[in-house]
């Protein structure tokens, strides 16, 4: 009888599956990953509208500029640091001794601030935030309170919605953000 030699089978791996296995690890990664969320200033825009020009008066308009190197140009005077800004704005708004150099009303004072490109955002944060203390500061001493307690006010609670529009009471929070400038 003759005896035949049979052939080696070698062991194979299946690929079928493999397809499947990269697609559960994949979803598997998917959802249990954290997606990073950008956050950014919480800021009302103005509706769109077509631009329109307005003539501002040079004493209702407060600068701030921010260069490159983030150094601070206020009101023509060059500054490492917004040292005292928050009582310059609140005087400038509110123009207590009715000066020549400050604003007329605070419904006409504007705070106009302007970062060049290479602006540090912490910088552009930390101007916005000295403006808008200065706003809050102001809101709170119309109606005897402090600027944090101003802030924690319920707007739907009757008689703190009404405290918030009464310190708000022609004494709008104008900040004008300028385009920067083109790095040239």
């Amino acid at each position: 009888m003759l005896k035949f030699k049979k052939p080696k089978l070698e062991p194979k791996v299946s690929a079928g599956s493999m397809a499947d296995i990269a697609f559960l690890l994949l979803i598997f990664f998917l959802v249990a990953t954290n997606l990073l969320q950008d956050k950014g200033l919480i800021m009302q825009l103005p509706p769109e509208a077509p631009p329109t020009i307005t003539k501002i008066k040079e004493r209702n308009l407060y600068t701030i500029q921010i260069n490159s190197k983030n150094q601070f140009l206020i009101e023509g005077k060059i500054r490492e640091n917004l040292n005292n800004v928050t009582q310059e704005i609140k005087e400038f708004v509110l123009n207590p001794q009715h000066q020549s150099s400050l604003s007329e009303t605070p419904q006409k004072a504007i705070i106009s601030v302007k970062a060049n490109r290479g602006t540090k955002y912490k910088h552009f944060v930390e101007t916005l935030d000295q403006i808008k203390q200065a706003y809050y500061e102001m809101y709170g001493e119309k109606v005897n309170l402090s600027a944090d307690e101003f802030r924690k006010l319920n707007r739907k609670d009757p008689h703190q919605d009404h405290l918030y529009l009464l310190a708000r009471q022609n004494l709008p929070m104008n900040i004008s953000i300028a385009e920067p400038d083109k790095i040239k």
